[in-house]
């Protein structure tokens, strides 16, 4: 299959080599057929495997092409929700055991990549959650207050350690969460696709799923290349989710999200969040910042890459936000610009469904894949092997609530977004 141009500056930079293979229907029936090789399609894949599954990847274009090659690469604990919210949707009982997963959700990524020596640029010096605003810095307070009494290591920042450790005064303080860091996230997709085949799983790329088909208790896997025959299917494709289950797409609004990279900057950018943690911030129309292994300067937002990487809406406001958070970068070049998707829930939490007998469907990160696809890709494995369901970190759905107005929003969401980029470029 030939590679179109990359998606991101991860699929150039990985240290993972990348993985294609055609699709082979000779090999006979599998327990599980996944769909989607990001995160959650290749954690499910590794598990299973390791638990003595016959597995098999699906996927339509490349291992990592959707968000998990485009994401920012915060590997970070928690949800988009503060843990007290979380509580409050999903009762005492699972809100706690759910808080618990997810906050122990970096470490066990970590763990991976350290077992299976995965080469992601892992770094464990934390996130900081910086505050736009002095209401923000009261968010993050009452955060802390919460992760606190949950015991975990998230220190409150005043407005001067938080200068200290991102190298500028435009925070108004900031939340260090300790379990947290950052990777580069297409190597660490690739690692996990090693690790898997290694394990014995099988990945197709270049393959799209196109029907689901129940038939005699077994689920034929429909592809433009041939059919799978599997016991159970698990669809990993989170926001990248098309029309091969109906009603699927509906449950969430979709959303995108760009980054810009620098070129390396070396010593100019030494002193720019020095211990390498990933940042971003509490401002509604969020933005992040971090510094790669390679001294890069990469600084994202909400919306998609307007224009060139160089001259384009979008790179005029890269550069006026680099310039106006760190005024002695005034004139930065770029090297590359992506975008990918998101998949927002109302309620901002994920979910896992069962669609049919045998057809499970985890999705709606909010913008958390890293940690939660992981997670949940272990507990497909852990379902399909016999685990009890109520030991899953959710509750299983059976039933599809559309997300209300969900395509409308997107277009009023990417309206906006585009809006803010225009404002601020200028």
């Amino acid at each position: 299959m030939s590679r179109a141009k990359p998606i991101s500056l991860w699929d150039t930079t990985s240290e993972e080599r990348d993985y294609e293979a055609p699709l082979d229907v000779a090999s006979g029936d599998v327990d599980v057929a996944i769909v989607g090789g990001g995160f959650t399609g290749l954690s499910t894949l590794l598990h299973a495997s390791m638990a003595d599954l016959s597995a098999h990847v699906i996927e339509a274009k490349h291992v990592g092409f959707g968000g998990s090659g485009r994401n920012v690469g915060l590997v970070n604990a928690g949800t988009w929700l503060p843990p007290q919210d979380v509580l409050k949707v999903l009762g005492k009982s699972y809100g706690t055991h759910f808080v618990k997963t997810l906050g122990d959700g970096p470490s066990f990524v970590f763990d991976l990549i350290e077992n299976f020596q995965i080469r992601c640029e892992a770094t464990k010096t934390g996130t900081i959650h910086a505050a736009h605003s002095p209401k923000g810095f009261e968010d993050l307070r009452a955060r802390h207050m919460e992760w606190q009494r949950l015991g975990e290591p998230v220190d409150l920042l005043d407005r001067d350690e938080t200068q200290n450790l991102t190298g500028t005064s435009a925070f108004y303080g900031g939340l260090l969460d300790h379990r947290a860091g950052t990777i580069n996230p297409m190597g660490y997709c690739r690692g996990l696709a090693r690790a898997a085949l290694g394990a014995g799983g099988k990945i197709s790329t270049g393959v799209r799923a196109t029907h689901l088909i129940r038939e005699n208790n077994i689920w034929l896997v429909e592809t433009d290349k041939g059919t799978v025959r599997a016991k159970s299917v698990v669809l990993g494709t989170n926001a990248y989710t098309d029309t091969l289950w109906p009603g699927l797409k509906k449950i969430f609004t979709n959303i995108h999200y760009f980054q810009f990279a620098t070129k390396p900057l070396g010593e100019e950018a030494a002193h720019i969040l020095p211990k390498r943690q990933g940042l971003w911030d509490t401002g509604s129309i969020m933005f992040n910042i971090r510094r790669d292994k390679f001294d890069r300067l990469l600084i994202g937002s909400m919306g998609k890459v307007i224009g060139d990487k160089d001259r384009g809406i979008s790179a005029r406001f890269a550069r006026k936000q680099i310039a106006k958070i760190f005024s002695e970068l005034s004139d930065v070049s770029f090297e590359e610009a992506w975008h990918g998707q998101i998949a927002m829930t109302p309620d901002h939490l994920p979910k896992i469904f069962r669609l049919a007998e045998g057809l499970f469907a985890p999705i709606g990160y909010n913008g958390r894949g890293i940690t939660t696809g992981t997670i949940f890709g272990k507990a497909m494995a852990d379902l399909l092997k016999g685990v009890p369901p109520n030991s899953l970190p959710l509750p299983i759905l059976e039933t599809l609530k559309p997300a209300r107005g969900s395509a409308i929003m997107s277009s009023l969401y990417n309206l906006a977004f585009t809006a803010n980029q225009m404002r601020k470029a200028v």
